[in-house]
């Protein structure tokens, strides 16, 4: 892409001239077209436009080590030999050290070696402002490299890891931070439980492209039976719990059928729970789901369920985008009240869905008055577009950006 350059290659011009970004991530796609989520990678090639953004994230089998990639210069550090690098896709870090142990083996080499990476990053390509996500491992990296740092927390990072000394890890970063943002009100509120200041702690969620990917299509006829779950198979999206619902679903209306779009350590178990259920007929696995594909699925569900739980670890969603997702293809949605999800959607989208009688009954409910659900969902998507929709989300990251550029005109010498 023209004006952009590999790390190490000479810049000149307009180019040279920008404020350099580097961004520290543990999810980020690992190629085009990665059903990983890509909320990073959308937020990074916005902001790339007011600085040169390099991002630094984990490599992964099968993914380059450097590329170029939508206008962002992506660096994917090693942290063990290529068929080990486990810790991160298909579920989670958090999730992933649950269910193998054995992964803690893995993480001294992720923390330290981003680090010595991103040490080496600051001085060769004089950068000027990092952006760290997630409280843990990134934020306590960025505090440590000498650059002004915005950091912004996701969910799991601060929700589990909640021993005693990783609640000061997180302390500590948001105390040197220059900002900090979290992706909902309820997250702040965290924040403050946690026991830190929240003067500097904003609340700015990550984005949905309502403008041209997630839009309705009105030459495309929603099914008045087909429920659609989106999400990675892990315990905090609550699938189980919709399966344990689904019999008594289709007690009342035996042509409710439930497609799943993803993937997770959890795949295998939720499978044999269809079997027990015998729920065979009425359930499809679809697999892992490219970003691209997924609006085709949210335009043909009759009614979207994400039933979030709080995670036995603490972990719980930071803020659902799946759902705005849904909404921006005019679909209607249900899902688990936890307490991020207040952001999103009204009290009457929102159920305890570990009582699957009521979550059974309220489906049935919605899927008898489509009219009136897919109203609601015209609504939301109004209210949603102005408030999560990228251009206006990556305005106000590249203003907190640019106030904690240094006061000489934000360039590194």
């Amino acid at each position: 892409m023209a004006g952009r350059a590999i790390p190490g290659q000479a810049m000149t011009g307009a180019a040279a001239r920008r404020p350099v970004l580097l961004v520290l991530a543990s999810t980020y796609p690992r190629w085009t077209g990665d059903p990983e989520p890509g909320f990073v990678h959308e937020l990074s090639k916005r902001l790339a436009d007011d600085f040169r953004v390099i991002v630094l994230g984990p490599h992964a089998p099968d993914a380059k080590p450097r590329e170029m990639l939508e206008g962002v210069e992506v660096v994917r550090y090693r942290y063990a030999p290529e068929r080990w690098e486990t810790l991160v896709n298909d579920g989670g870090i958090v999730t992933n050290l649950k269910l193998q142990r054995w992964k803690l083996l893995l993480v001294p080499g992720f923390v330290l070696m981003q680090a010595w990476c991103a040490w080496r990053l600051c001085r060769r390509e004089k950068v000027d402002v990092v952006h760290a996500h997630w409280l843990v491992p990134q934020g306590l990296i960025a505090a440590g490299l000498g650059r002004p740092f915005l950091v912004t927390s996701h969910g799991a990072d601060l929700y589990a890891l909640r021993s005693g000394p990783m609640q000061a890890l997180k302390r500590l970063v948001l105390r040197q931070a220059q900002a900090a943002t979290v992706v909902s009100r309820a997250m702040r509120d965290a924040v403050a439980a946690l026991g830190a200041d929240v003067s500097k702690v904003s609340v700015v969620p990550m984005g949905v492209d309502m403008a041209g990917r997630f839009v309705p299509d009105a030459a495309v006829q929603r099914s008045r039976s087909e429920l659609l779950f989106v999400g990675r198979l892990v315990e905090k999206k609550g699938l189980r719990y919709l399966l344990d619902a689904l019999p008594a679903v289709l007690r009342e209306r035996p042509d409710v059928t439930l497609s799943i779009a993803g993937f997770g350590p959890d795949e295998e178990r939720l499978k044999a729970q269809v079997h027990e259920l015998g729920l065979q007929d009425a359930v499809r696995f679809l697999g892992a789901v490219a970003q691209k594909d997924l609006p085709a699925l949210y335009r043909r569900a009759a009614l979207f369920v994400a039933p979030f739980v709080r995670a036995e670890s603490g972990d719980q969603e930071g803020l659902g985008l799946v759902l705005v997702e849904a909404i921006g293809c005019g679909c209607p949605v249900l899902a688990g009240d936890v307490p991020a999800v207040s952001d999103v959607l009204a009290e009457s989208w929102r159920i305890d869905v570990r009582d699957t009688r009521a979550l059974a009954a309220r489906i049935v409910q919605m899927l008898a008055d489509p009219t009136a659900s897919m109203n609601q969902a015209q609504e939301a998507r109004g209210r949603l577009v102005s408030h999560l929709g990228w251009d206006q989300v990556a305005a106000r990251y590249a203003g907190l950006l640019q106030s904690a550029l240094p006061r000489d005109g934000g360039m590194t010498p």
